[in-house]
């Protein structure tokens, strides 16, 4: 049976995604007598009432969207605002107004349309934020660099001992530039890709155990001992679905943390687990604070687990949320011979995220830091592995 006009288009109207209200006026000082005599249902939703039609302000008391209203009923323009709503899950809307001629009882009519912006805001709030914080991670050892290229072009010129200790300050200043680039570009490309899942197969063990030898010589300069132990390291190989060169990023990450920030003479502790529920490979000791940095969806997959433990002074729980940010760093950790990018940990949490893995935090002051990364296991039967 089909609609009559009216309602197909009543329908149509009701279906659209953007909340949307029809706006009746008479007289320009009288916001009494603004009212709404369509509203489809993302805009009931939105503003919280029942009826179609109703009283304006009972809807939105917000100045802006009522001077929109305004322009576009008695100024006969298009208008446009922005709505901030309010409440634990607050909402950027972009507010337009347009004139929409006279009603049959002679009300001026105008059609009002909320658009959801909050992600673009977020998204460009993210962007502003980065640059900022890049160009003053960038401009630190460049005036460094700047500072003492001028002391030697001085007074400095022919003194050889100075010249030298200037010469590998210089030297160490433009290697964390040379990092900080290098960690930039790669966190730019792994989001580029970060919505496409990858597609290769990768023995974990394989790698992690790459990783460890690789790392092992720091690990020496710094007096810390690399405590490795794989579950498939004499039986058969683990095989996660993933990207071979982002997974011993993750690795690396991980266990170069975990050195920089362990004491003399401590050890960090490196292991393997396979045939995990995400619950299973997410668990950690009992009475540490715990935080999923990033968790997969629901689902039947089973998981391979890298767990990475130092000694060092571990994590205050408030600040366990914001270990993945970019160039964040905890207070008292920010200099010396523990500085970093501030970017490891983002790249691991968008990798975990592109591989449809997890990344799980554990830490208490004082009691050192456990960091689990969990991969989903490729499928592949053991006589082809």
């Amino acid at each position: 049976m089909a609609l009559p006009d009216s309602q197909l288009y009543a329908a149509l109207i009701d279906a659209l995604p953007d909340p949307i209200l029809v706006v009746t006026g008479f007289e320009p000082g009288d916001l009494t007598g603004r009212r709404y005599i369509l509203a489809n249902t993302a805009a009931r939703e939105l503003l919280r009432i029942n009826a179609d039609e109703g009283l304006l302000l009972s809807a939105v008391r917000d100045p802006v969207v009522l001077e929109t209203v305004d322009k576009a009923l008695f100024d006969e323009t298009d208008a446009e605002g922005a709505y901030e709503t309010s409440g634990a899950q607050s909402k950027s809307l972009k507010v337009r107004g347009r004139f929409l001629g006279f009603g049959r009882d002679g009300a001026r009519l105008a059609l009002l349309t909320l658009h959801d912006e909050t992600e673009v805001r977020r998204v460009e709030r993210t962007r502003v934020d980065f640059l900022a914080n890049a160009s003053h991670e960038l401009r630190t050892p460049l005036a460094s660099l700047s500072g003492f290229i001028e002391t030697l072009r001085g007074h400095a010129r022919d003194d050889a001992t100075a010249r030298d200790r200037f010469l590998g300050i210089m030297q160490a200043q433009a290697d964390r530039m040379a990092r900080l680039i290098a960690d930039l570009t790669s966190l730019s490309r792994i989001e580029l890709d970060e919505h496409i899942p990858p597609r290769g197969v990768v023995d974990l063990g394989l790698v992690v155990g790459e990783v460890v030898e690789a790392a092992a010589p720091l690990g020496a300069q710094r007096r810390v001992k690399l405590e490795w132990k794989s579950c498939g390291k004499d039986t058969h190989p683990v095989l996660v679905r993933g990207e071979r060169d982002q997974i011993v990023q993750v690795a690396q990450n991980l266990i170069d943390n975990a050195i920089k920030y362990s004491p003399d003479g401590a050890a960090v502790r490196i292991e393997m687990q396979s045939g995990l529920t995400d619950l299973g490979a997410a668990a950690s000791p009992e009475g540490t604070p715990r935080l999923s940095l990033v968790a997969p969806d629901p689902s039947s997959e089973t998981y391979a687990v890298l767990r990475v433990a130092d000694q060092g002074p571990g994590i205050a729980r408030q600040n366990l949320p914001r270990l993945s940010e970019r160039f964040y760093r905890v207070d008292g950790q920010k200099s010396g011979a523990r500085s970093g990018t501030g970017l490891g940990l983002a790249i691991v949490k968008h990798i975990m995220n592109r591989h449809r893995g997890g990344l799980v935090v554990a830490s208490a002051e004082g009691e050192g830091s456990t960091f689990t990364a969990y991969f989903p296991l490729a499928g592949v039967p053991e006589s082809k592995a």
